[in-house]
C-alpha cells in the first residue's frame, strides 16, 4: 500500500511513516501542497494522510488535485482543529474518508489508514 503523509511537522509526520511502514506500507512524506502535488504526479498512492492546516499551501487543493489525478486515493484527515467536526469536510472533499485529532494514537491511525487502503 502506498501512502503519502502531508504534514509541515517533521517530527510528527516521521512517527507517523515508522508506524505505516510497521504495517508494510510503502511511505512518502510531504510538508506542503506543492511537494505533495509533485508525488501525487509521479507515485500511486492509495491513501493520503493530511494535515488540514497546511503552512504551506491548502490541503484542499491537496485533496482536490489527489480526486483529479489519482481518483481512487483515499483522504484521512487529521487537524488539531475542530472546525469541521460538524462532518461538513464530507460535503466538501469527496476523496475524504476520515477525519481525525492531530493527536490521535500513531498505532490507531495506522490501523485507519489500512482499512481504507484495502
Amino acid at each position: 500500500m502506498n501512502i503519502l503523509i502531508v504534514e509541515a511537522n517533521p517530527d510528527l509526520s516521521e512517527v507517523w511513516k515508522r508506524h505505516l511502514e510497521r504495517h508494510g506500507c510503502t511511505v512518502q512524506v510531504a510538508a506542503s501542497q506543492e511537494n505533495a502535488v509533485c508525488v501525487l504526479q509521479k507515485a500511486r498512492i492509495d491513501v493520503i494522510v493530511l494535515n488540514l492546516l497546511l503552512e504551506a499551501g491548502s490541503a484542499f487543493a491537496v485533496a482536490d488535485f489527489a480526486s483529479y489525478r489519482q481518483p481512487g486515493a483515499r483522504v484521512v484527515f487529521v487537524t488539531r482543529s475542530t472546525f469541521f467536526s460538524d462532518g461538513s469536510i464530507f460535503n466538501l472533499v469527496p476523496n475524504a474518508c476520515g477525519f481525525f485529532p492531530v493527536q490521535t494514537p500513531p498505532e490507531d491511525l495506522a490501523a485507519i489508514v489500512a482499512h481504507y487502503g484495502a
